[in-house]
């Protein structure tokens, strides 16, 4: 028996895309609502979501969850469906004696990501051209290279040794697409930033699978997405 899934969402928030590269990978059926970010949310969708961000999902199974069960915020919406439906993004918590230690693993990755790669986006985001921002972004490389690097060996090509996506490539994905899509452009990021990056061993070769994986790009806008990025920038900077 199949759920109803209705997805609140928007094409160009990385946080949104976790859901779609959840669902995607998953094979589920969804219906997708968008969500414009650039106006004040109505209230139909603040009495959905109180706190107005993407992404949202409302979740009903006849005879189980017959009344649609709202879901917010982006990690608990993935972990949901990954165990919901557990598969190789994570395998259920007793599905082998491994289980367990795949999961503690793959939220390592994920809180080592979150606490010590995420906030360097910003920041070289919003560094003064020029000197300011090559010294954050080698300040980035240099702790890619020691918190993420030694994470990332053995990768096959995906986190852990595994031959599909898993919850780690969904939770990191879309950032890991910015920023190399920032760099290449050369005026968010350093395009020296992009380049370091790809030549480190392990993350270069890990992050080449993961942009190169079709579920991953599928609702990515590379081009609205770095345009839209250098106008918030140029907004933030007038304030």
């Amino acid at each position: 028996m199949s759920p109803k899934i209705i997805l609140y969402t928007n094409h160009r928030c990385p946080y949104a895309q976790r859901a779609h590269i959840t669902l995607d990978t998953l094979n589920l059926k969804y219906e997708e609502i968008l969500i414009d970010l650039d106006t004040p949310r109505p209230q139909w969708y603040l009495d959905i979501n109180p706190r107005g961000l993407v992404p949202s999902i409302k979740y009903s199974l006849p005879g189980i969850f017959d009344e649609p069960e709202t879901l917010t915020e982006s990690a608990i919406v993935a972990q949901f469906l990954c165990d919901t439906f557990p598969s190789p993004l994570l395998p259920a918590s007793k599905e082998d004696p491994f289980s367990a230690l795949k999961r503690a693993r793959i939220a390592f990755f994920v809180d080592t990501w979150s606490s010590k790669i995420a906030p360097f986006q910003f920041q070289i985001l919003k560094a003064e051209a020029g000197a300011e921002k090559e010294a954050k972004a080698e300040e980035c490389v240099k702790v890619m290279e020691r918190e993420i690097e030694p994470l990332l060996v053995g990768a096959g090509p995906f986190f852990g040794g595994s031959a599909e996506l898993t919850l780690a490539e969904v939770m990191t994905a879309p950032f890991v697409l910015r920023m190399l899509s920032f760099a290449r452009d050369g005026e968010l990021m350093p395009k020296s930033f992009g380049e370091k990056l790809e030549a480190l061993p392990n993350f270069g070769k890990w992050s080449k699978a993961v942009l190169g994986d079709g579920v991953v790009r599928k609702v990515y806008d590379e081009k609205g997405v770095v345009e839209g990025t250098k106008k918030r920038v140029k907004q933030m900077a007038a304030k």
